[in-house]
């Protein structure tokens, strides 16, 4: 693992002694302690290296042995508080197929008092996504879904936001809102972002970077 962050004394997300694998598959983290501080950290690796099952791992959406503490409270003895301080959707579901955009972005940010209106306006003018907010999802591209995602995550206000390769379908003019969004996270001290990616970053200024595999 390759991190260019220094210690930090209180990080948004604290990893002690995680233990992950796919049964019958090769260890994807065994013992890993990391420590995660405000900003965007890179979590970059190949295609097959397990970079969404550490993902869905950190959201708690995977069984996986150690500890998680995220904004303060723990996975373990506080899971509810855990994921209320996360936000995290597998780019793969398909739970929200049969609600509008802004049905799905209501559902993510129940009971959020971070959640930012006006982001998110401002996100889906940036991503174009006016002319699909009263759709169905399932009506929308892959692209458009990640959008409708991305935007109720970055207008979460959520200490942990956790992102599963962005980019992926995304026209230009979108990903370039996504960058500007991200490169908003730098300097401040209330948010973390982990971007999987399987390609470098060099658009965004990065607090940190792990490097996969873990071992």
């Amino acid at each position: 693992m390759n991190t260019t962050a220094s210690p930090l004394p209180h990080p948004l997300l604290q990893i002690q002694d995680l233990g992950f694998a796919y049964p019958g598959q090769p260890v994807l983290a065994a013992g890993w302690n990391a420590a995660i501080g405000p900003g965007v950290t890179l979590l970059h690796g190949d295609t097959g290296t397990g970079k969404s099952a550490l993902l869905q791992a950190i959201a708690g959406a995977l069984p996986a042995t150690g500890r998680l503490t995220a904004a303060g409270a723990r996975l373990d003895s506080a899971p509810e508080a855990y994921r209320q301080n996360v936000f995290f959707v597998d780019p793969a579901t398909e739970r929200f197929n049969d609600v509008t955009p802004r049905e799905c972005t209501a559902t993510l940010n129940k009971g959020n008092p971070h959640f930012s209106e006006e982001k998110w306006q401002a996100l889906v003018e940036g991503f174009a996504l006016g002319q699909h907010l009263d759709k169905k999802m399932f009506m929308l591209s892959t692209g458009s879904k990640r959008k409708v995602w991305m935007a109720a995550g970055l207008a979460s206000g959520r200490p942990l936001l956790l992102l599963d390769e962005p980019t992926a379908g995304l026209d230009a003019a979108s990903i370039r809102c996504l960058w500007g969004a991200l490169a908003g996270f730098a300097g401040q001290s209330a948010q973390a972002v982990i971007v999987a990616s399987a390609a470098r970053i060099d658009t965004v200024p990065l607090a940190a970077t792990i490097d996969l595999p873990l071992h």
